[in-house]
């Protein structure tokens, strides 16, 4: 192309036409077009306009018209081609946030969570991560997008394939979100950081100091991400909602009295709770806390604990909690394990206690109770059916109300655990490339195990026979001498069997003592060898997971005097109201941008967002980014 055509394709293209009838008017090919627009020849407007312009915003249809006449260059909805031409050359750091007047964009209500996002530390990352060179989408925006993306139900890059993505590029200020392949690349170069340790742990601390003066309570369960690959050589944990052993890679999760998530740590072999709890979990909990207890109310009052743990019966030992108490002055609170005795009803009295807004009705009763040497507290609750539920604790402090309290509320953890994965996908793995564990840890002989399964098995056979034996023996009580012969040999026959059933035992007992319980990861045999799933992706995303659940509880609670009974009511209205449309009307001269989201579905719901939206408007929030601050309205007459 001549400089003459290069400049009459240029004014062309400025006065809106296309790139076909752009090329038809030239008489050249459309590719033609397409390859100086690639190479900088030919220029778009960096930020489009509306093909036609109104005070009324964008429709769908407008929308639509200008995402499929840029599918032509650099796909559906990617009309910055300037842009984008200049970060396919390494030249931009970024595109630019800038917001389009646009009617009935999807998902619109997930911008009423921004607000909650920033409180709960979603832009701390800020203070860890570098930010991405040379690229079209930066470290903010894929943070943000990553937010919205799961607050939206969007679980994973794939199902980016299935929304419009021009429409929700919009609400981030773009012209359209990236494709999957591109996203994951984003988050590959962000891992590659290692900075997801360094700010959970920021976030973590950040958490603690909104406790106030209730003192620290900790819940700590464990939970399974079961694993379908071929590549990793991971361990067989128990699933207990699936009631099976499965490989798969173990977290544990430590939570508030509320469910929301604290922190997690990884378990990259079989650690039981117990271990993880002295070697990980303990450690951080106290670094952490260090800067928020008083040294001087600990020394005058012996009894006063420095944090509580919550947790179920698996990582049940009366010794271990001692040497909790007497090193640490950690208490805990926990189920008791193996309970056989049976406490006088009449000592059982009414309380009132207050779970998630009604008050229910306890019988309970608090002993002194003394279990493996050591004294601690049981309290039991009786239940209509006669259920005595026993629950021990090391802490002095606490009043029978709230140990039974803190203790029955542990279920919040178990909620959270379910609307994780429900909600957000928790189970899923974002990154299944392995890395090799130190061989120095020691894991369980898999020959031993595998020798102690054979001997459960013949042991079953065992007594199974016996049981045999003892019903015939029954029966030649019963029935008359005359068949007393036939009994007798089939007895002889059942005894040969146990006899060289117990010898087996003995050779697999035998051959069992000839393998070490653990042994080192390095002496198990190559194709066995355990590995581990690289956790940082993962890591990274789940933090965000975390942020985006924490930004949930924390604006449901807000709308508390509306739906005060039930949590998941809150949450469902929640959900309602980040996939309702609505417009997004940007004011450059005033520095606003204001979501206007349509009606919900009842007048309840309605009046709930009228005063959300007075809430979120006293935050004077301003999106990420830019200077302009975000007004929430709802489009009602």
């Amino acid at each position: 192309m001549t400089k003459d055509k290069i400049h009459d394709a240029q004014v062309l293209i400025d006065s809106g036409k296309s790139q076909l009838k752009t090329a038809q008017e030239l008489g050249i090919s459309e590719s033609c077009i397409r390859y100086h627009l690639r190479n900088g020849g030919l220029k778009k407007t960096l930020i489009p306009s509306l093909t036609e312009p109104s005070s009324q915003g964008s429709t769908p249809a407008d929308r639509n018209a200008i995402a499929i006449s840029a599918a032509e260059v650099f796909g559906i909805g990617a009309s910055w081609i300037g842009f984008r031409a200049l970060a396919a050359k390494g030249k931009l750091n970024g595109a630019p946030i800038f917001f389009e007047h646009c009617q009935s964009i999807e998902n619109a209500g997930v911008l009423f969570l921004l607000p909650s996002l920033i409180a709960n530390g979603l832009l701390s990352y800020k203070s860890y991560y570098q930010e991405l060179e040379g690229v079209y989408y930066t470290l903010d925006f894929t943070v943000l997008m990553l937010s919205f993306m799961f607050l939206a139900r969007i679980k994973n890059p794939e199902q980016l394939k299935h929304i419009n993505s021009a429409d929700f590029g919009k609400l981030l200020g773009i012209d359209r979100v990236p494709q999957a392949k591109c996203l994951r690349e984003r988050i590959s170069d962000i891992a590659d950081q290692n900075k997801a340790d360094d700010w959970m742990k920021h976030l973590f601390r950040n958490w603690l100091g909104e406790t106030g003066d209730e003192g620290f309570f900790f819940y700590v369960d464990g939970h399974v991400q079961v694993y379908h690959g071929y590549k990793a050589n991971l361990g067989k944990k128990h699933v207990s909602r699936q009631k099976l052993c499965l490989p798969g890679t173990s977290q544990f999760w430590i939570n508030d009295q509320k469910g929301n998530p604290y922190l997690y740590v990884n378990a990259p072999v079989n650690e039981k709770m117990q271990q993880m709890l002295q070697k990980e979990i303990i450690p951080q909990i106290k670094e952490q806390i260090q800067n928020l207890v008083c040294e001087q109310e600990l020394q005058d009052d012996p009894d006063l604990p420095l944090f509580t743990m919550v947790f179920d019966r698996e990582a049940y030992s009366p010794k271990f909690f001692s040497e909790l108490w007497t090193q640490e002055r950690i208490a805990v609170i926990t189920y008791r394990k193996n309970v056989k005795d049976q406490w006088d009803e009449a000592d059982f009295m009414d309380y009132s206690i207050k779970t998630e807004g009604d008050n229910e009705k306890m019988k309970l009763c608090e002993k002194e109770i003394v279990t493996d040497g050591v004294t601690m507290r049981e309290i039991r609750r009786l239940t209509d059916n006669g259920h005595q539920t026993s629950i021990i604790t090391t802490n002095k402090k606490l009043t029978l109300i709230f140990i039974a309290l803190y203790m029955f509320t542990r279920w919040c953890q178990e909620n959270f655990f379910r609307y994780m994965r429900q909600e957000y996908a928790l189970d899923r793995i974002y990154q299944y490339a392995v890395s090799q564990l130190d061989d120095n840890i020691k894991v369980v002989n898999p020959e031993h195990s595998k020798l102690t399964q054979q001997i459960k098995k013949e042991i079953e056979k065992i007594n199974r026979r016996k049981a045999e034996l003892y019903k015939l023996a029954e029966e030649n009580c019963m029935d008359s001498l005359e068949n007393s012969a036939k009994y007798q040999k089939k007895q002889a026959k059942l005894l040969r069997q146990i006899d060289e059933l117990k010898e087996k035992v003995n050779q697999l007992k035998e051959e069992r003592a000839s393998h070490h319980y653990k042994i080192p990861i390095s002496e198990m045999p190559p194709q066995k060898r355990y590995n581990q799933i690289k956790p940082e992706r993962n890591q990274f995303l789940n933090i965000i997971k975390m942020i985006c659940y924490r930004a949930e509880t924390s604006l449901a609670a807000s709308i508390s005097p509306t739906f005060s009974k039930h949590e998941n009511e809150k949450r469902a209205f929640l959900k309602s109201l980040i996939k309702r449309s609505g417009d997004i009307i940007p004011d450059y001269k005033n520095q606003t941008i204001t979501l206007q989201i349509y009606s919900l579905s009842t007048p309840r719901e309605n009046q709930t967002v009228k005063k959300l939206c007075q809430i979120l408007n006293d935050t004077e929030t301003c999106f990420p980014g830019t200077d302009m601050r975000l007004i929430f309205k709802i489009a009602t007459v």
